[in-house]
């Protein structure tokens, strides 16, 4: 694999950000069988490109990117900031406080590569860096959620039926010292 360069969102890559946010998003949905829930596909892109302006206007203050780079094209992105309503409303407000890590996103080609995994350990870094010990992490894509269950075990918190019937939501709570933090790609 071709050497991977992790950084901060620039300016100037906000616009192949926006279009990586709706490939992977695309690509999601059709995974899971969701590609005809447009209007929900369009408010998840909406979300993230309004995170990513959180984050550049607050020089990484209330949101903080980290973009993945393979010869300049970005293969992946990972965040963190508040905590969401979606946790907030499924604990009963248990996790206020918690920092939420979300858009955790991989571009479809260079997905089970070990990307996720090191821009995980990267925001892991950067989290402790700012003595944070702690995170949430949700999830209401299949999928996804089969990989947190392998890293991160059971969710703390399952909430069935959430996306409808046999889409259930999942939130996890994690440590940072309970996390293997290992580089290898």
């Amino acid at each position: 694999m071709a050497n991977i360069e992790i950084r901060r969102p620039q300016p100037g890559d906000v616009e192949k950000l926006h279009n990586f946010f709706e490939l992977v998003v695309r690509d999601t949905f059709a995974k899971e069988g969701l590609a005809h829930m447009a209007e929900d596909m369009e408010k998840e892109i909406f979300e993230k490109k309004s995170i990513l302006k959180e984050d550049l206007e607050s020089n990484g203050e209330r949101r903080y990117f980290l973009t993945a780079l393979i010869e300049g094209e970005i293969v992946g992105t990972i965040e963190y900031g508040p905590t969401g309503p979606i946790i907030l409303d499924c604990t009963n407000g248990e996790l206020e406080g918690v920092v939420e890590v979300g858009t955790a996103f991989v571009h479809p080609a260079y997905q089970r590569q070990g990307i996720g995994t090191l821009m995980l350990n990267a925001i892991c870094l950067t989290l402790l860096g700012r003595n944070i010990d702690e995170f949430c992490l949700d999830s209401g894509y299949k999928n996804a959620q089969r990989v947190w269950k392998r890293k991160f075990g059971e969710p703390a918190y399952v909430i069935k039926d959430y996306w409808g019937e046999g889409y259930d939501h999942m939130i996890w709570r994690k440590y940072i010292k309970d996390l293997p933090i290992a580089f290898k790609i």
